[in-house]
């Protein structure tokens, strides 16, 4: 991110334009897993600059209505389907709003690809808290996602409860953000799906030394979709590249404030072992910077851990116990 970026995600609303869209913003279907049971539903909102959104809501148990729900926010090229598994687990004891950005999953592509900053990302989100009412809440981000997550410590202090950051901090590693940028937007479509699999292995094979066919299938069904030409393709906009394009995107802006403004929360910081983004060096240190943050290395993964690992798994059950109640 650079001022130039956090300039392109400045919005022109037309507030009257974007409160009749809010009128027509809840559309909800339940959704339906496969043995059959509803546990969670599609929401869709509308972003101040006219594109509709989704996010995935998991409603908790009965007794805790009333507590901060529980953001998940998925990392750059990902979507609702990447918190499939912790979603429902966190959902046990809390609401889960499961967000998808712009230009993923069934949220709508961007007009401008310049909106595809995280400046942007966070007007989006707030507009689906406005909406939904929500004034308290914690947050599980993904690289991308716990940027955002950081940014929204920033500018709506007092707001956050508590958060996770997933192989992500205010320092990030030049070597790992030349290999995204080397990768995101590109590529072309697969025949089946077992094909799409075997390709998704090939350009993540670091990340994941220790997966099967059986787990990069699972993998790439959360990050590809199926055409309606019966192509697999990945689930995004390939025009999120876009402002990783311009020059010296990936530096020129201190970090720091925006994470030291998470403040007193309980703070997980989950790192990839063989991360390439996150380095533990910088992981320690955020340890270090906020009283109640914790730094749980989950080993044999690098950039980003799924969180359907053990080691994950146990943190985040662990700080989710420290949330408030209401």
């Amino acid at each position: 991110m650079t001022d130039r970026l956090h300039a392109g995600a400045a919005l022109a609303i037309d507030a009257v334009d974007a409160g009749e869209k809010r009128k027509r913003a809840i559309s909800v279907k339940q959704g339906v897993q496969r043995d059959g049971r509803r546990d969670w539903s599609d929401h869709y909102w509308w972003s101040g600059d006219g594109v509709r959104l989704h996010a995935r809501i998991y409603d908790g148990p009965g007794e805790a209505i009333g507590a901060p729900p529980v953001l998940c926010l998925p990392g750059l090229a990902r979507n609702a389907r990447d918190f499939e598994a912790v979603a429902p687990h966190v959902a046990q004891w809390r609401k889960v709003i499961v967000v998808e950005f712009r230009g993923r999953g069934e949220s709508a592509y961007a007009k401008d690809p310049m909106t595809y900053v995280p400046l942007t990302y966070v007007q989006d989100v707030v507009a689906l808290l406005d909406e939904l009412g929500i004034q308290r809440f914690a947050t599980i981000g993904t690289s991308l996602g716990g940027l955002v997550a950081m940014l929204m410590a920033a500018s709506l202090p007092g707001r956050l409860v508590g958060a996770v950051l997933n192989d992500v901090g205010p320092e990030l590693e030049a070597a790992g953000l030349a290999r995204i940028r080397d990768y995101i937007g590109a590529g072309g479509s697969q025949p089946t799906w077992i094909h799409a699999a075997r390709a998704f292995a090939e350009l993540n094979g670091a990340v994941y030394p220790g997966y099967e066919i059986h787990d990069w299938l699972r993998l790439t069904k959360r990050t590809h979709r199926l055409t309606p030409e019966g192509r697999i393709v990945t689930d995004y906009d390939k025009q999120i590249a876009a402002p990783l394009r311009v020059p010296n995107s990936d530096g020129g802006v201190d970090l720091w404030p925006a994470y030291q403004a998470l403040g007193e929360i309980p703070v997980l910081i989950l790192r990839g072992q063989h991360s390439d983004i996150l380095s533990r060096a910088a992981a320690e240190k955020m340890a270090t910077k906020l009283p109640k943050a914790r730094l749980v290395e989950i080993p044999g993964v690098g950039h980003a851990p799924t969180m359907d690992e053990a080691e994950a798994r146990a943190a985040i059950d662990a700080w989710a116990a420290k949330l408030p109640a209401a």
